[in-house]
């Protein structure tokens, strides 16, 4: 079975993280979020994903190579903007049986499986995923019949419009015959335009909807931290979230005089120094080292990062390379990677961007 994620947009609201970070190499429980999504599609049959070709994606190419795992990897170029559908038709020559499509934005733990089957027993020429929402003002709307054949779409209802919590997931199932429906080389909506053509010509078009499965749209810095910290704390359920408590990886070292508190995960090759207090949840990558006595709480910090002593971070994501000078006192920003500070330093509520060098 193959799977088509498009992966290629810039990462706009993501900024500053994604300046020199691909959205999908950005790491969530220090693994990138595009593996979580190809692991998720290979527990359910996925061998072969592609890919379409984005921002910074050597970065993405490096990683998955030709085989991730035991899962064929293919990159597509986009010579201009496509958008979902142009994205789709793009691939065509490599999809020819039934396939997964999915939104790169998104993760999800929806049952794949159960998807396939029932797009199956319907003869669907395309199943779309549902996902409850709180709020789906903020969203597209999907009515279906009883048989939970699509009715219509709503864009952005009005409040008296609201007839259902459902919304597009952002995960779909096609037939070769959707291709049909899309002019090549030009940038089309599946969603606003494809679908409403499959509605047109009244050809087998089902939802399938999942209420009890994880769903969030990686959209933005706030959304990114949500979703670490759902995985990190057991409310997303992934092969690789830790048990609760701390978590400590290969080759890391902790002074005894440390102190851990809630769920924290602290990747290998590590320093952690004495008296240290990192309350969770804290995500901490890879080959970092963290200085005496310097408090983390409800933090995310990529990998090579260093705190001098006495540094204390609350509420932010700490990307990459970044370098405390000590006595720091950084709560609610966000620093990209390569950020320098100084000694004796605060920011409350910042974004700094790659390789800034801030001074007192």
């Amino acid at each position: 079975m193959k799977a088509l994620i498009l992966v290629g947009g810039l990462g706009t609201r993501l900024r500053p993280l994604t300046i020199n970070t691909p959205k999908a190499m950005m790491p969530v429980l220090n693994k990138p979020f595009m593996a979580h999504v190809v692991d998720h599609l290979m527990g359910h049959g996925v061998d072969e994903v592609i890919f379409t070709r984005g921002h910074l994606a050597g970065q993405m190419e490096r990683y998955f190579g030709e085989n991730y795992r035991s899962c064929k990897v293919t990159f597509i170029d986009e010579e201009k903007p496509l958008g979902t559908a142009g994205g789709i038709k793009n691939c065509e020559r490599f999809l020819d049986s039934t396939f997964f499509a999915l939104n790169g934005d998104v993760f999800s733990t929806i049952d794949l499986s159960a998807m396939l089957a029932q797009h199956r027993s319907n003869n669907a020429v395309a199943t779309i995923a549902l996902t409850p929402v709180e709020n789906p003002s903020a969203f597209g709307l999907v009515e279906t019949e009883k048989d939970n054949q699509i009715r219509r779409f709503i864009e952005k209802p009005r409040a008296e419009e609201i007839t259902t919590d459902l919304i597009n997931a952002g995960c779909y199932i096609l037939e070769p015959e959707i291709f049909g429906y899309i002019e090549p080389g030009k940038n089309t909506s599946i969603e606003r335009e494809t679908f409403q053509f499959l509605l047109t010509d009244h050809r087998p078009f089902y939802a399938f909807v999942d209420r009890n499965s994880y769903w969030i749209d990686m959209g933005n810095c706030e959304k990114y931290f949500q979703f670490n910290m759902d995985m990190l704390n057991g409310r997303c359920q992934c092969p690789l979230t830790p048990p609760a408590g701390t978590s400590i990886g290969d080759g890391t070292f902790v002074d005894p005089s440390a102190v851990f508190a809630g769920n924290v995960m602290v990747g290998r090759g590590c320093s952690i120094g004495p008296g240290v207090r990192i309350e969770g949840p804290v995500i901490i990558g890879d080959r970092c080292a963290v200085g005496n006595n310097t408090v983390l709480r409800n933090s995310i910090v990529w990998e090579n990062v260093e705190f001098s002593p006495d540094d204390v971070v609350t509420g932010s994501i700490i990307a990459g390379r970044s370098r405390l000078g000590g006595q720091n006192r950084i709560s609610d920003s966000t620093l990209a990677d390569g950020v320098y500070t100084p000694s004796d330093y605060s920011l409350s509520g910042s974004q700094i961007w790659p390789g800034t060098a801030l001074s007192n």
